[in-house]
């Protein structure tokens, strides 16, 4: 099973790590918050347990990312997309549940429709006042969309810098079409005002940490089903794809579906992370589609190490992280400061902090061996075991073996 070899040994520490960090974070971080005396230096402030829930929701849509990008070679610029579908998800059973506390006081119309002059709920609001219909809506919409666009676009043999176009295309669309009110969506000012989730107090600290503590639940699930998939046949094949695509259709695999499967996954991935950053935010609109917003997630991906799974989720922190403080710096130079770390690291650390910390320890490891293996020369250098091929082995087989074979008798 793959829990098993997972405990067994099958694992990367490094997963096996971020697992276990996210995990406990999961249950110290509220703790920290919720049980501990403002005045105890380990306490940890509200806005800070909020800030973080939503960087870890940006960890995952990287995540998402990496799994078609660093896996299987498709660049995309509309994870944005995805990511804003599942927030509008859950903003509209967010929207659904503050009933007649609204300005308006309409127990079924949102505010933004009783100001449009709306008679009634259009059809596709119908639902959205149950959570678990809105959490379906949360995987289904971004997959049914990556799933249809991936089908047309993957089954039409579009790859490379023209598959990347038509994602930011597409989620440039998406944005045009949010902005107009008549979408039902609220318009530019989108869905906000929320009151309560699954009956609790959408502002209280406690709600807080817990969509903190899920988060990070939901962070540490992903890292262990996206190392389930790499790890697999299936992964071999994603890496097949995207290091020799005609190569492997040769052998008799069908490329396009190998990618439309991570691609839709992805996309389930992305919108589970919008629908978690929405309530710990209290806001969705139009701006969630901005092309610059995948770019970004490009970006986060880059500099933590595609490809790595653990990477990209550092990259998602620390630039986060950075943009926090920048913006509060120096707000006006912030989109500078973004476009010289890209440039910086695919001219210096192409393979992004994780890429640089493995050749680090690779060359570590290496000028250890190179000095025990000295040392071990002024004792005398022993002779070196000759690579013959052996009588006794099957044939393509090599054996190390300081005599040559004798025939047979």
């Amino acid at each position: 099973m793959i829990t098993g070899r997972f405990f067994a040994a099958g694992a990367d520490r490094r997963i096996a790590i971020t697992i276990f960090v996210l995990l406990a974070a999961a249950i110290i971080v509220p703790l920290l918050n919720l049980a501990v005396s403002p005045a105890s230096a380990f306490y940890i402030p509200s806005y800070i347990v909020a800030l973080t829930g939503k960087y870890l929701c940006y960890a995952l849509l990287a995540l998402s990312l990496d799994l078609v990008w660093g896996y299987c070679g498709i660049l995309s610029l509309g994870h944005g997309a995805f990511f804003a579908l599942g927030g509008y998800a859950m903003g509209m059973y967010l929207m659904r549940q503050i009933g007649s506390r609204g300005v308006y006081g309409n127990p079924i119309l949102p505010d933004f429709m009783v100001f449009l002059n709306y008679k009634e709920l259009p059809w596709f609001w119908y639902g959205f006042n149950h959570f678990w219909f809105a959490a379906l809506m949360v995987l289904a919409v971004p997959g049914l969309l990556a799933f249809v666009f991936g089908w047309f676009a993957f089954r039409s043999r579009v790859t490379g810098v023209y598959l990347s176009i038509i994602t930011q295309a597409m989620t440039y669309a998406l944005l045009l079409a949010f902005f107009r009110n008549d979408m039902g969506f609220g318009g530019n000012n989108g869905l906000t005002d929320f009151k309560d989730i699954l009956g609790f107090n959408v502002q209280a600290d406690a709600t807080r940490s817990a969509l903190f503590a899920v988060s990070a639940a939901m962070l540490a699930l992903a890292v262990f089903v996206t190392w389930a998939i790499v790890g697999s046949k299936y992964g071999k094949l994603l890496m097949a794809v995207r290091d020799a695509e005609s190569r492997t259709r040769f052998l008799g695999w069908r490329a396009e579906n190998v990618k439309l499967f991570a691609f839709t996954v992805s996309a389930v991935m992305a919108g589970i992370a919008g629908a978690l950053y929405v309530p710990q935010v209290g806001i969705i609109n139009p701006g969630e589609f901005e092309p610059s917003n995948s770019i970004e997630v490009v970006i986060w991906a880059a500099v933590g190490g595609r490809g790595t799974i653990v990477g990209p989720i550092i990259g998602a922190l620390l630039v986060n992280a950075g943009k926090s403080w920048f913006t509060g710096v120096l707000p006006e130079l912030w989109l500078f400061a973004l476009g010289g770390l890209f440039v910086a690291v695919t001219l210096l650390l192409p393979k992004g902090i994780i890429g640089m910390w493995d050749s680090w320890r690779g060359n570590a490891r290496a000028l250890r061996a190179a000095s025990l293996a000295e040392e071990a020369g002024t004792d005398g250098d022993p002779a070196p075991a000759k690579i013959v091929r052996s009588a006794a082995t099957k044939p393509g087989d090599w054996s190390s073996s300081s005599h040559e074979p004798q025939p047979a008798e």
